[in-house]
């Protein structure tokens, strides 16, 4: 499942298409993906004006000119082509084994630009939800989202006032889109190794006895934001299938310093540890045994 950096590329590909246009016609080839298309989507959509392409968390959210806002998740394989003039153009694929067989293509919007703009989702574990783009942050997929890792509102104060008392480790803290929006397994991994905290270490560590941020808590938000901030200028992470915008790969993986790396040494200088994995709740992690603490 794409992570912040690669639904944010994503986002920046799109957007060159589909800011300023008008949706001509929307084709539904199935009534559903992981959930049912929205009500009337058609008649939501159609002649409505694309304001602008956002962002939160995982979700691409098109704002339109009526006041509604189409939200997005590309799910495990969701995919969108732009295709003119007989040429498709990959813009921000996220493929699982596939090589984008047109049966899958689920639903295509026309623009008024000459091109369309086709979903394609093998698996169907993606969805679309229409809402009020004023209230979006009452609805129910956003309401209890924490904040986004790349907006000033992500503090050390903010941790330390989420994760005082909390008994469950930092992994599984900052897997939870109820404190920190967009971060998925492989940037925790590596932003834990930034800032040199083992997954293993309780949430708690991050506040004192009066709830202030600890010294754990003041390394681990440059850590994030500086991890976040390179995979997006990489174009995101390709492990097996990822593209971004262009149709090339993402290559942060390259600069992977612990994920992906069991058995391998630490890069950190002067560490003589090794990268282990281990599972947390069904999902590997992986650690330095010696620096992360």
């Amino acid at each position: 499942m794409p992570e912040l950096p690669e639904v944010e590329t994503i986002r920046r590909g799109l957007e060159r298409v589909l800011a300023g246009v008008r949706i001509r016609r929307l084709q539904m080839r199935r009534p559903d993906l992981r959930f049912p298309l929205p009500d009337h989507f058609a008649d939501r959509v159609e002649a409505q004006r694309i304001e602008r392409l956002t962002r939160r968390a995982k979700y691409l959210v098109a704002e339109l000119s009526g006041g509604e806002a189409l939200v997005m998740h590309l799910g495990m394989t969701g995919r969108f082509s732009v295709v003119a003039k007989a040429r498709k153009h990959l813009l921000g694929a996220y493929v699982y084994d596939t090589d984008g067989d047109p049966i899958h293509d689920h639903v295509a919007f026309e623009l008024s630009n000459g091109v369309s703009l086709v979903y394609n989702d093998p698996r169907r574990f993606g969805f679309m939800v229409m809402m009020d783009a004023a209230t979006r942050e009452t609805h129910a997929l956003f309401r209890k989202m924490g904040v986004e890792p790349l907006g000033p509102e992500l503090t050390a104060e903010y941790l330390a006032d989420r994760a005082r008392g909390r008994k469950s480790n930092l992994k599984a803290f900052l897997m939870d889109q109820r404190n920190v929006a967009g971060l998925g397994n492989i940037y925790v991994s590596e932003a834990l190794h930034r800032a040199g905290l083992s997954p293993n270490r309780a949430a708690r560590f991050l506040s004192d006895a009066r709830g202030r941020p600890t010294d754990r808590a003041r390394a681990l938000v440059p850590a994030i934001t500086s991890v976040l901030e390179q995979a997006i200028a990489a174009g995101g992470s390709t492990l097996r299938d990822y593209r971004h915008a262009d149709g090339e790969r993402g290559a942060f993986q390259e600069s992977f310093a612990v994920y992906d790396r069991d058995g391998a040494a630490c890069i950190r200088p002067g560490c003589n540890g090794v990268i282990r994995r281990m599972v947390h709740s069904g999902r590997a992690t992986y650690a330095c045994n010696r620096c992360q603490r």
